[in-house]
């Protein structure tokens, strides 16, 4: 394939092109490009995946870096990331659950997409009425991570108050998906790791963070906590149709299928938590 050339390259070049069209510009061997013009991410032309990781990671707080990001790459403004089994959050998803507004506004400013989780936190109640009138029970969907529309309007502080109140008014805009209790010592037969492929990343790691708090990662990927529903299945989170069952004999687990809802991957345990 040919390899992109640089704008500043072609403006250089563009005294020197007489009546050379673009067509013919694109299609001449460029010999003296640098290596770096042939430097493109696999993704490309999807956004970056790295800089949508890191603005939707640091939309949680990072109001100087989020700034940094827009400005550079404004269009970074709507990205999203999948955080696992299908767990998107946006930067604004991000900083609506975190209340921090002015992050939330910045975002806005820069063409992020309002959206109901958004309009709670900001205190925005007309919008939140008419999505609830528009669509009854919508205020029963979480957002990112499994998080309620409830808790979103509480990290809105003061100026979310009134949404808050009528979100309260429904009686069920905090309802989180049904979990059961797992003691320490059942929730170590889970721990281990599962592999179900030759590469160098095909594996998960079930284990528990410095939280205390049972996660499972693919590789050295980011951790998604999980929730027992008992009948040694879990859901992780921010992805209520996903199970997570474990074949266990005796007092551990031998092996693991992720279904979705169909068997979307099947592992075997090879080894303790490392």
């Amino acid at each position: 394939m040919q390899p992109l050339i640089p704008r500043r390259y072609v403006l250089s070049a563009v005294p020197a092109l007489g009546a050379l069209t673009w067509a013919e510009l694109i299609s001449t061997p460029q010999p003296h490009l640098p290596a770096a013009a042939a430097d493109v991410y696999d993704a490309f032309p999807s956004q970056d995946p790295a800089r949508v990781r890191e603005i939707v990671g640091v939309s949680h707080g990072n109001l100087a870096r989020v700034g940094q990001l827009v400005e550079e790459s404004p269009a970074l403004a709507k990205a999203s990331q999948d955080w696992g089994f299908g767990d998107w959050e946006s930067g604004l998803g991000a900083a609506a659950h975190m209340g921090r507004r002015d992050i939330a506004e910045l975002l806005i400013e820069y063409g992020a997409r309002p959206s109901l989780f958004s309009a709670v936190m900001l205190g925005h109640l007309e919008v939140v009425q008419a999505f609830v009138d528009a669509s009854p029970g919508v205020q029963r969907i979480p957002g990112p991570h499994g998080i309620t529309l409830l808790s979103h309007a509480r990290a809105g502080g003061e100026l979310a108050r009134p949404v808050l109140a009528y979100l309260e008014s429904l009686g069920d805009a905090d309802t989180g998906a049904a979990r059961e209790s797992l003691s320490d010592a059942d929730r170590d037969a889970y721990l281990g790791r599962y592999t179900f492929g030759a590469g160098e990343e095909d594996w998960l790691e079930v284990y528990i963070n410095d939280r205390g708090n049972l996660m499972i990662r693919r590789g050295k990927g980011s951790g998604r906590g999980l929730s027992y529903v008992g009948d040694h299945q879990f859901r992780p989170a921010g992805a209520s149709a996903v199970r997570i069952r474990f074949a266990v004999e005796g007092d551990r687990a031998t092996a693991m299928t992720v279904l979705d809802p169909e068997v979307m991957v099947a592992a075997r345990r090879v080894s303790p938590s490392l």
